[in-house]
């Protein structure tokens, strides 16, 4: 059980990261300050500083917290019972509902890069959530014989095998081609995302909800789902 000095610490926490996320919707992530988020939660820049000794420290929490958000609106969606196809559009869906509830702190994630910021590398595991949920519904199809067999070699300086382990490891169905494949399609999720909260579809998408499912519908045929 938390000692109440922790208790205090993960409240106060919350509260400065809190701030921190209004922050980015009033101001954007490149003007970020611990002293404006300081005045908003009412506390002297020396107490915050206690708490996050930079700018990036307070950056790189927001990004894990968004991430790990992210993470788990895929994970909720996915139904391991229900079809391959059926399991990949419920992610996809899910990803761009979280998008649209919460656009500032995704373009935090896929925008444009924070000037004089580099996420550290414990950001990746929290990045790779979404990555693997989509690789867990491919892993799945090749088990259940929903895909054909391969027949490509393996090449790393093609795709890593880090990412081949994400986008559905070994399996003899999975080869890298469709490990490409796979790739374009994870992508290309983030990819029309952000062209419509970003405002690149206005005036060429009508009703963006049938194209999402639209778009998402021809990836999962790609990968032969």
């Amino acid at each position: 059980m938390p000692t109440a000095r922790e208790r205090v610490r993960a409240e106060v926490t919350a509260e400065i990261t809190a701030a921190a996320r209004r922050q980015l919707a009033e101001v954007g992530a490149a003007a970020l300050s611990l002293r404006a988020v300081a005045r908003e939660v009412g506390m002297v820049s020396s107490a915050v500083y206690r708490y996050f000794p930079s700018r990036d420290d307070l950056l790189t929490r927001l990004i894990l917290e968004g991430y790990d958000a992210l993470g788990e609106a895929a994970e909720a969606a996915d139904a391991p019972a229900d079809p391959p196809r059926e399991r990949w559009l419920a992610v996809c869906r899910a990803v761009r509902a979280w998008a649209l509830a919460h656009p500032h702190e995704y373009a935090l994630l896929y925008g444009s890069p924070v000037p004089g910021y580099s996420a550290p590398p414990d950001t990746v595991p929290a990045a790779a959530r979404v990555g693997i949920a989509l690789g867990g519904i491919l892993r799945a199809a090749a088990f259940s014989g929903a895909l054909p067999p391969g027949t490509g070699g393996r090449d790393p300086a093609l795709v890593s095998d880090e990412t081949a382990a994400v986008l559905g490891g070994d399996h003899p169905s999975i080869d890298d081609a469709v490990r490409v494949r796979a790739l374009l399609a994870w992508s290309s999720l983030f990819g029309t995302i952000s062209f419509e909260l970003f405002g690149h579809l206005v005036g060429s998408v009508q009703d963006g909800d049938r194209y999402f499912d639209r778009a998402m519908t021809e990836l999962a045929a790609l990968l032969g789902l």
